[in-house]
């Protein structure tokens, strides 16, 4: 899952506290100073990304009265100052809840891929894949191209020359084999000469 956001809209102390302590954050923080300009985002910013989250104050009527915003993706903060290191934890929990839900339905081709319990599911059959075929599938279906052995070997499996080129087409030969055995489907993996695509 790629990082995950913090939008604060119309509280920019807030904001100008999570930017001097953002290196020990483990979320990236964007800051709206006026609603308007938050909710009218380029349509590449989804509102209901599920990467992201968004703080604001219990009175910001025009924020909780929009229809492009989800309740559940909301902090709704008090007048009242906060305490930052409870904010902080709750922030912790709500991302680690999206991150969870977010693993547990990944849609790549027609299958649903749970990162959770490492399991792909097509119409009511399920299979169970190893970290590193869970590996594979997520590095391949970022690409639009032919990823070559070499490629694979260096992104997926972090070696240089170390690794045997067998090592890698075994692991893609067992893992286009247990597809193939458990769905049906030859053309989960497809191998061109310039190397393997979805």
């Amino acid at each position: 899952m790629t990082k995950q956001f913090i939008n604060i809209v119309e509280i920019s102390i807030l904001y100008d506290i999570f930017d001097e302590i953002k290196s020990s954050l483990s979320f990236q923080v964007n800051n709206y100073p006026i609603t308007s300009d938050f909710l009218e985002q380029d349509s590449e910013k989804n509102l209901e990304n599920l990467n992201s989250i968004t703080i604001t104050k219990k009175n910001n009527q025009q924020l909780l009265s929009s229809e492009k915003i989800n309740n559940k993706n909301l902090i709704l903060l008090e007048e009242a100052p906060v305490k930052i290191e409870q904010l902080l934890d709750q922030i912790n929990i709500y991302l680690i809840k999206k991150k969870y839900d977010f693993q547990s339905h990944l849609n790549i081709k027609n299958y649903n891929l749970n990162l959770n319990s490492r399991i792909i599911s097509h119409q009511n059959k399920n299979l169970k894949l190893t970290e590193r075929e869970i590996d594979i599938i997520l590095f391949l279906h970022q690409k639009k191209t032919p990823q070559s052995v070499d490629t694979l070997q260096n992104e997926v499996w972090k070696f240089t020359n170390i690794l045997e080129t067998h090592t890698v087409e075994t692991h893609i030969y067992r893992l286009r084999k247990k597809i193939k055995d458990k769905f049906n489907d030859d053309q989960f993996i497809i191998s061109k000469e310039e190397g393997y695509l979805f």
